[in-house]
């Protein structure tokens, strides 16, 4: 876990109230260009460990947990207050707002990337650019548009209904199809583990925010310049889902990954970065 760097910036109460309840690290020069990092469904700050490495000579990085995860206050936790995807993106708006994060690049992993989109809608001019890995605007197929996110409405209810029964032996089932890379089981035991760490609770209420959310009616509206980094054979997010994205947002660029799964900043770090910086390089 990263240490809090002394900043001015981190002082002050409505300052130190963000910096606990999200568990806010930061770390790199002061002034240098700034990087949120914003992690997935039943994660935390701590998945984007072996992609950091790549970006903190070049970047002032900041990663936090969302509420119900990780390190974050789980004192602040409201099932009702964090039902929708608009609290997370509102967490994520006054992250940067209160630490005076300006050009912000975002890197948004999985359901992150919803946030990530909400964020952007409501306050463009934080963000110079965002990085939307792995993501999907929604999870559910929709026959009637001809789009298709992968999963039934019955695929989803079952699975909400099987973490709601068993939460640890959804996490065992759950993490190896979510990683990807059977021929590296170790990556799955991380995020079996990961999941294992999450509130109960807070993570039955986020898996409905997750997987039952749908974002695609903003997505024409994002204006800030947008990678959309597909990963090969990902079972959450598959290969249609970013070919949509990238149709309908106008200031898109797309980038398909060799890496397999569904956390490539896990799996596949290096591509991942090259990918990333390639991309902040060209914009």
């Amino acid at each position: 876990m990263l240490g809090l760097v002394p900043d001015k910036r981190l002082e002050g109460a409505n300052v130190a109230e963000v910096v606990t309840r999200n568990n806010v690290n930061v770390s790199g020069r002061e002034g240098a260009p700034v990087m949120v990092f914003a992690h997935g469904f039943g994660c935390d700050q701590g998945m984007f460990g072996r992609i950091l490495p790549h970006f903190t000579e070049r970047f002032r990085t900041v990663l936090f947990d969302h509420v119900g995860s990780g390190g974050s206050s789980i004192e602040d936790y409201d099932a009702v207050e964090y039902d929708s995807l608009d609290r997370y993106a509102s967490d994520l708006l006054e992250i940067c707002e209160r630490l005076e994060l300006e050009r912000v690049t975002l890197v948004a992993h999985s359901v992150a990337a919803m946030m990530a989109i909400t964020a952007a809608t409501k306050k463009p001019e934080r963000f110079e650019r965002l990085v939307l890995l792995a993501p999907s605007p929604s999870y559910i197929d929709d026959p009637a548009s001809g789009y298709v996110g992968g999963f039934s409405g019955e695929d989803v209810q079952d699975l909400l209904t099987a973490l709601d029964d068993n939460h640890l032996a959804w996490a065992a089932t759950m993490a190896p199809v979510v990683m990807g890379n059977p021929q590296k089981p170790e990556l799955a035991g991380e995020l079996e583990q990961s999941f294992c760490r999450v509130d109960p609770h807070a993570m039955r209420t986020f898996a409905r925010v997750t997987f039952l959310s749908d974002v695609r009616e903003l997505l024409p509206r994002v204006s800030v310049p947008s990678l959309i980094v597909q990963c090969s054979d990902d079972a959450l997010a598959p290969t249609s889902v970013g070919a949509y994205m990238h149709s309908v947002m106008p200031a898109s660029t797309m980038v398909q990954l060799r890496a397999t799964g569904h956390v490539p900043q896990v799996s596949a770090p290096a591509e991942t970065a090259r990918a990333i910086l390639d991309f902040i390089d060209r914009s």
